[in-house]
C-alpha cells in the first residue's frame, strides 16, 4: 500500500459512510436483442454474460478491500437473484468463461438448480463475485441500491426494462455501482466501452462459430 499511487483516495473514501460511486448509462441494446431473438437464446443470460466480461476488462473492478488493504482476483463471477414459483428467491453463481453456446446451456442448468434449492446461501467465494440485478419491468433512470457499507467493495451491476428511443434503437438503463476507494469516473467509463464491445463481439463469436 505505501506504493498505490492512489493511496490518498483510498484512506479518504473509506473513511466516508457512503463511499459508493454509482452512475446509470442507457446502453444500445439493438443488436442484442436482435441476435437472441433470432438464435432462440436468453437476453438476460446474453446481457451478464456481456457485463461480467466487461467489468472483468477492468482491472479495478476486480479489486476487493481487505484488512485495511487491496487484493485483485484474476477474474470474477457473478451472483444474481432467481426467482421461484412462491416469490421468494435464491442466489445463483454463474462463471463466464466459456463459450458462448456452452455458456448459456451450463448457465440455464444452474438456474434451475437455484429455483429448486430452498437454501439463501452463496454457494461460491462471495468476496470475488460481481452482484446482478435486474428489474425488467421498470424503465428507471437511476438506482438506489443497498450496501453493508464498510469496505464492502463488490461491484452491483443492474438494468431495467429496454425500449425503443426517437431513432428506434432499443436503449436499456444499465447501473455500475461501485466503492469509490477503489473506482473512479475513468474507470465507469471504460466498463461501458467494454460493454459495448462485448456486446457487439457475442455476434462474432457466433459467426466464427459457423464459419465452416
Amino acid at each position: 500500500m505505501n506504493t498505490y499511487p492512489r493511496r490518498a483516495h483510498f484512506d479518504y473514501f473509506r473513511s466516508l459512510q457512503n463511499p459508493m460511486l454509482g452512475v446509470t448509462v442507457d446502453v444500445d441494446v439493438t443488436a442484442l436483442q436482435a441476435f437472441c431473438k433470432a438464435e432462440g437464446c436468453s437476453f438476460y443470460l446474453a446481457f451478464m454474460r456481456c457485463a461480467a466480461r466487461a467489468a472483468n476488462g477492468v482491472p479495478q473492478l476486480r479489486q476487493r478491500i481487505r484488512d485495511g488493504g487491496i487484493v485483485e482476483y484474476d477474474v470474477c463471477g457473478t451472483s444474481h437473484v432467481e426467482l421461484r414459483a412462491d416469490g421468494t428467491y435464491g442466489y445463483c453463481t454463474l462463471h463466464h468463461d466459456r463459450p458462448f453456446r456452452e455458456y448459456l446451456e451450463y448457465a440455464e442448468a444452474e438456474r434451475l438448480r437455484c429455483r429448486e434449492a430452498a437454501s439463501i446461501e452463496e454457494d461460491d467465494d462471495v468476496e470475488g463475485l460481481y452482484f446482478i440485478t435486474s428489474l425488467p419491468w421498470l424503465r428507471y433512470t437511476q438506482l438506489i441500491q443497498p450496501t453493508a457499507g464498510g469496505d464492502e467493495s463488490n461491484p452491483r451491476i443492474s438494468w431495467g426494462k429496454y425500449a425503443a428511443d426517437c431513432r428506434d434503437r432499443l436503449m436499456m438503463p444499465v447501473t455500475l455501482l461501485a466503492n469509490h476507494a477503489l473506482v473512479d469516473g475513468l474507470q465507469v467509463a471504460q466498463f461501458y466501452r467494454n460493454l459495448d464491445g462485448e456486446i457487439a463481439d457475442i455476434v462474432l463469436e457466433i459467426d466464427r462459430q459457423h464459419a465452416p
